[in-house]
């Protein structure tokens, strides 16, 4: 039996509605497009429209930072889809500074609006109907540089710091209404997006820079791998995991 179908040969996401931010490329499209294979009904969201959106799923232009694109996703959601069974935040984003004291104010209020209250904003409008039908399963990305602290990159970091932790207090207030609540955290993913931000980084700080693949495993991750891990947690697989951190990176950061 495949791991997309279930006992009765469905595809396992099939009859679920699902909500995924930032799934126009990237990380965001493999997660959408695993979705799809696994017979979900599938709604993204991006700042822009792109080439790159799976065939299959909707799509809705909206700005994840400000409260007001929370509220316009939110009511997608009830206009296509009626109602949600899982949502996977993974809107994110930031650029390198020299420094610290070089990352601008409102940059690190952006970082904070993106890679943290996005998800915050749009739990608080969505979860209480999945508290309410008693089921679904909420997955947050993070970072796998979040421990690494690099000043170059701390705004993003800290704000991903911020949304491990508002994920385990969700996990443990929805438990009891049975919605399950993880994170995973992605290491070196090949995306144009990651790769345009290494190529800044690399340039503020050459010791970035690395002859061949430092991952342990010995090659950099796909979107696909991050899919696999994303959809493991949202399926009944799963159905006694809340409050976890899955890392997917190939063993370059360890975590004592």
């Amino acid at each position: 039996m495949s791991a997309l179908e279930n006992g009765s040969g469905k595809r396992e996401f099939e009859g679920k509605r699902a909500l995924v931010t930032g799934g126009s490329r990237g990380i965001g499209a493999g997660i959408v497009r695993a979705l799809l294979d696994a017979g979900a009904e599938v709604l993204t969201t991006a700042r822009s429209a792109s080439a790159t959106v799976p065939d299959g799923a909707s799509f809705v232009t909206a700005d994840v930072r400000t409260p007001a694109g929370a509220r316009g996703i939110a009511e997608a959601v009830r206009e296509t889809l009626g109602g949600l069974d899982v949502i996977v935040h993974n809107a994110g984003a930031a650029r390198p500074h020299a420094s610290i004291a070089a990352i601008p104010d409102e940059e690190w209020q952006d970082a904070l609006d993106i890679n943290f209250l996005a998800a915050v904003r749009l739990d608080a409008l969505l979860a209480p109907a999945m508290r309410e039908q008693r089921s679904g399963a909420i997955v947050h990305i993070s970072s796998a540089a979040v421990p690494a602290v690099a000043p170059q990159f701390l705004h993003y970091t800290a704000a991903k710091a911020a949304l491990e932790n508002y994920s385990r207090g969700l996990a443990a207030e929805l438990a009891p209404a049975g919605v399950r609540v993880n994170t995973v955290t992605p290491g070196r993913v090949v995306t144009p997006g990651g790769e345009a931000v290494r190529e800044q980084w690399a340039q503020l700080d050459p010791t970035q820079v690395h002859s061949g693949s430092p991952v342990p495993l010995g090659r950099e991750g796909q979107p696909a791998d991050i899919a696999d891990a994303v959809l493991f947690l949202l399926s009944d697989r799963a159905s006694w995991l809340t409050g976890s951190n899955l890392v997917v990176d190939g063993g370059e950061f360890p975590r004592g």
